[in-house]
């Protein structure tokens, strides 16, 4: 027994400190206040308001191991989780996303189950409701089972495809039909069919939001087959990737994300591939362009991609989580320059990266960063946030919709003297995860002027002047 607790001590250590030797560096290492941090197979990663109590909280799926729902409590990091069916230990759960669906004002958790690599797997997704402070799977419904979903999936993304707050669930299936479930009269249906978005890929990942629509478009980077860049017309979608030149057909897609790549006001498609050319792909005369930098788009194992304004400067950063080799990080500077910034914590030379979110979940104006590992091997969780040594301003907008939920897939874009900066409320974060539902933004030195403008899900927009930074704003759905 003394034995086994010494080698699980020595590899903790190795693990979180091989890397470490570093008196500064850009992230400072925050895993220790992850209580019972055990070594275990983690996957996605999601932020939502998990008990509605209107604080967030990371899920982190579990791979034949439970599911956390992780939030933050005097200083630790810790699992509220006590429910049986959200724990969900004996299935190997894989990608998650949340959204409101029922139109209730909180979200619902879509759990993405894959016990196969591809095609026809055991057991089914699951798509939890809180209800009178108990979870319950939606899909387990006798007037639901017709429609599980049993193809071996990886990714899932939220749409509110026509704009009225009723989201569906965009799953990114491999080998097997793409799904797209909405509710109708307490029933969940499959309307991919329908919509003609029932394609049969090797489904990777997905991102949706105001991409060239105005509304709720959707990105699906694939592997083994072309990606799909489905244009909403009226709540229906047609796939113009290959006009668009974002098919991107001899890649296997990974990590994507939504980000401003020209601080111009406008949402650009960043997307990874595995043991592939990264791209970054900017809109430019009715086509879009990939403009990544050969140091940045040098192939990777890469898992997850995640753009954030981590050191609150103003200017966003790119973070590439591999599996089995070290993690990358750039900051994305004027005119679309990838500046790589050198790291040694999250640096993790030995990390088996398999997701990761970000979320001020401390409530302190700088966003934390939680990595998940496993696939070929148990790790611990680790988590980080960037070491800020001068004084900085931030602004963060919550955007909730006509029903009180996340406004999932709207756009904020902030407006200065110096920018004109878009961001995403995360519907879902290309490959496995989601990230907060909040646009966080860091104010650059002699920023001034500064306003926001909001493109809702359904295309209408509003304009707000900002007078008081460094908090939470918090904007409802007129």
């Amino acid at each position: 027994m003394v034995i086994k607790y010494l080698l699980k001590f020595f590899l903790v250590l190795f693990f979180f400190v091989s890397h470490n030797d570093s008196k500064a560096d850009f992230f400072k290492d925050i895993t220790s206040q992850i209580e019972d941090n055990d070594f275990r197979l983690s996957y996605g990663i999601s932020v939502t308001d998990v008990n509605q109590d209107s604080k967030y909280e990371f899920v982190v799926t579990g791979f034949g191991f439970s599911n956390l729902a992780l939030t933050y409590q005097n200083g630790k990091i810790v699992n509220i989780n006590k429910n049986e069916i959200f724990d969900d230990a004996k299935r190997k759960t894989i990608g998650v996303a949340a959204c409101d669906i029922d139109q209730d004002g909180f979200e619902e958790i879509y759990f993405l189950n894959t016990d196969t690599y591809s095609g026809e797997k055991k057991y089914s997704d699951r798509l939890i409701d809180n209800n009178s402070d108990s979870f319950v799977d939606l899909f387990e419904k006798d007037i639901n089972k017709k429609n599980l979903n049993l193809t071996a999936g990886r990714s899932v993304v939220c749409v509110d495809r026509n704009g009225d707050g009723k989201y569906g669930i965009y799953v990114a299936n491999y080998g097997g039909p793409t799904r797209y479930y909405e509710l109708s009269s307490g029933q969940i249906l499959d309307l991919a069919e329908q919509l003609k978005i029932n394609k049969i890929t090797g489904g990777r990942a997905v991102v949706a939001g105001n991409i060239l629509s105005g509304k709720m478009d959707i990105f699906a980077a694939n592997e083994r087959g072309k990606n799909f860049l489905y244009y909403n017309s009226d709540g229906y979608f047609q796939d113009i990737a290959e006009d668009y030149k974002v098919d991107d057909k001899y890649e296997n897609g990974r990590g994507t994300t939504l980000t401003d790549i020209f601080y111009r006001g406008r949402l650009d498609i960043v997307t990874s591939n595995w043991n592939g050319y990264h791209r970054a792909f900017v809109l430019e005369d009715n086509k879009f362009r990939d403009i990544a930098t050969p140091t940045y788009n040098i192939p990777t194992r890469i898992r997850t991609v995640i753009s954030a304004d981590f050191d609150n400067d103003g200017y966003d950063e790119i973070f590439m989580n591999n599996i089995g080799e070290p993690n990358k990080l750039f900051k994305i500077k004027e005119n679309g320059f990838f500046e790589e910034i050198n790291i040694k914590n999250a640096y993790e030379a030995n990390g088996l990266g398999t997701g990761a979110a970000v979320a001020d979940i401390d409530d302190d104006g700088i966003l934390e960063l939680l990595i998940a590992h496993g696939e070929s091997g148990m790790q611990p969780l680790t988590m980080y946030k960037a070491d800020i040594k001068k004084d900085f301003n931030y602004l963060r907008i919550k955007l909730l919709n006509k029903f009180g939920a996340p406004a999932r897939g709207a756009t904020v874009i902030l407006k200065s003297n110096l920018r004109n900066h878009a961001k995403t409320i995360d519907a879902g974060s290309g490959y496995l995860c989601q990230m907060e539902p909040v646009a966080h933004y860091g104010i650059r030195d002699g920023e001034k002027n500064i306003s926001i403008k909001i493109i809702w899900t359904n295309g209408f927009t509003e304009t707000l002047n900002i007078n008081e930074l460094n908090k939470t704003i918090e904007v409802n759905q007129k």
